[in-house]
């Protein structure tokens, strides 16, 4: 069986938060894709996830299991908002199963939809080898590096990637 056949991508509703906050959480407290603190509690996690309007929250779900959720919004307000940016997490036990691929296709046909031009991601860590690889495959450059602009929580400071695309 194809590992994301029956996947649904939805958007989030405030029900979906017990879902996503495992992920968030184990994503997060590894210390080694996302900026945020790693020790970041639940209510804190939930503010900076579950973003108001214009900023739109996505879940994939696997039978009634969420695996991998998302977040679009404008990169910027007022007149660079017509440039989206995107993070998306997938949870340990999904991860490898092209869950991601199928959320970041998905998210990056909406925002072509939804009127924005091109999406940016401004702090790929570049020792995430898996992030890089998908987003170079779905089109993205590296248009600028951070020099040691992130402290993994493993390999001490790394770069971080600006990646970029036109939609």
């Amino acid at each position: 069986m194809e590992p994301t056949r029956g996947l649904e991508i939805r958007r989030a509703g405030p029900a979906d938060w017990p879902g996503i906050w495992p992920i968030w959480h184990e994503v997060v407290a590894a210390g080694e894709t996302y900026t945020w603190d790693p020790r970041t509690d639940e209510a804190t996690a939930q503010a900076l996830w579950m973003l108001p309007p214009p900023a739109e929250t996505w879940v994939a779900v696997a039978g009634a299991t969420i695996v991998g959720t998302a977040v679009l919004k404008p990169n910027q307000p007022g007149l660079g908002a017509h440039v989206a940016n995107a993070s998306f997490m997938v949870g340990a036990a999904a991860a490898g199963r092209g869950v991601g691929r199928r959320l970041a296709e998905h998210l990056i046909a909406h925002a072509a939809t939804s009127g924005y031009r091109a999406m940016q991601f401004n702090a790929v860590v570049s020792t995430n080898d898996r992030a890089v690889a998908l987003w170079r495959a779905l089109g993205f450059d590296i248009v600028g590096t951070v020099p040691e602009g992130f402290r993994h929580a493993r390999q001490g400071y790394v770069d971080l990637y600006v990646m970029y695309r036109r939609l």
